[in-house]
């Protein structure tokens, strides 16, 4: 397959993964979406945009192109609940109302799926990997952010509203705990937005997987409220009025990773 991941190499220690911006689709799974699903509805809409301060950081990037609907990258690939919650899968089934995603009899056969995963997942999860290890080999560590978004209001999932800034690290496995200490300290200091650490989005696969803090890397997912950058309903336009004062607290973390990474490691 075509297009399946763009990725930027940068100067520092940073990767930000995006593997849920991607709105590609195969012919078998564009073919067999109910009406709703084709208008991608649960993407995570403009991440790339809102992160495009990435390079004059100084962080490498990696973005999907595929649409989560046909295969998700932040799920194991042997499927593995990740939470005991309401979620979806590797491949998905369902949207995020837990209405179904494709009409009856039209989801993507085994052996297309079987395609999926080793011409899309793999290769993202490889390009990861060769990442992390060429940081770690020049750095001596590697630090990974991964970058979500989502509806602030979704029930299926999560009561409620979601807080602006979702932290997720694996319950404190996939970093160090002074790391996570200078991020809430960051959102701490962002008066106008809400954030928790290791709330209903702990991190998923990706951060699981990656963050390995005694390895010296250490990963890092936020999952984004959409109403602090974006309008959230069709045609889920992108709001520059809302995302330069939520960039302004993205760079914020970022830098604040990088500067916890030089006092840790000295470089």
């Amino acid at each position: 397959m075509d297009n399946v991941l763009s990725f930027k190499r940068g100067r520092l220690p940073l990767l930000i993964s995006m593997p849920h911006p991607g709105i590609l689709l195969t012919p078998v799974v564009e073919a067999g979406l109910v009406e709703e699903a084709k208008e991608r509805p649960d993407t995570d809409w403009h991440i790339p945009l809102l992160y495009d301060f990435a390079a004059e950081l100084g962080a490498s990037t990696l973005e999907a192109c595929y649409s989560r609907y046909v295969i998700d990258l932040n799920r194991p690939e042997d499927d593995a609940p990740l939470y005991a919650s309401a979620t979806t899968g590797l491949y998905p089934a369902v949207l995020f109302d837990g209405e179904p995603l494709f009409r009856a009899g039209m989801q993507p056969s085994a052996e297309e799926r079987a395609r999926y995963l080793e011409e899309i997942w793999r290769p993202y999860h490889q390009t990861l990997a060769d990442e992390l290890a060429r940081l770690k080999a020049e750095f001596g560590y590697a630090l990974l952010f991964d970058a979500h978004s989502i509806r602030s209001c979704v029930p299926r999932l999560f009561e409620g509203l979601l807080p602006d800034f979702n932290l997720g690290t694996n319950a404190g496995a996939s970093c160090d705990p002074q790391l996570s200490e200078r991020l809430l300290a960051v959102c701490a200091k962002a008066k106008d937005y809400s954030h928790v650490l290791n709330g209903r989005f702990k991190g998923g696969h990706i951060t699981r997987h990656y963050g390995q803090p005694e390895q010296q890397v250490h990963a890092v997912q936020l999952e984004l409220a959409q109403c602090t950058y974006m309008e959230e309903q069709l045609p889920f336009d992108y709001r520059q009025d809302l995302a330069e004062p939520t960039q302004e607290v993205l760079r914020d973390l970022l830098e604040a990773m990088l500067a916890w990474g030089r006092e840790r490691y000295g470089r």
